[in-house]
């Protein structure tokens, strides 16, 4: 059983006042998941996400496969 606590960060694209989402990418290795969570509501819900798709993902984004915002 693993102890770790999650190291939550935000993306370096947050200067919109920190309004933003945080995940915990240091978990991946150990877990396999990548912890996402509402920068406005840490104690809210915190969903994971297997650390494959969560990189995928984020390789979509830089692409701008997902249009702009």
């Amino acid at each position: 059983m693993t102890t770790e606590s999650p190291r939550w960060a935000k993306p370096s694209y947050s200067s919109n006042g920190g309004d933003c989402v945080e995940i915990a990418a240091d978990l991946a290795a150990t877990r396999g998941t990548v912890p996402v969570r509402d920068s406005k509501n840490p104690n809210g819900p915190v969903p994971s996400f297997p650390a494959d798709a969560f990189t995928t993902f984020v390789a979509g984004v830089q692409a701008g496969e997902f249009g702009a915002a």
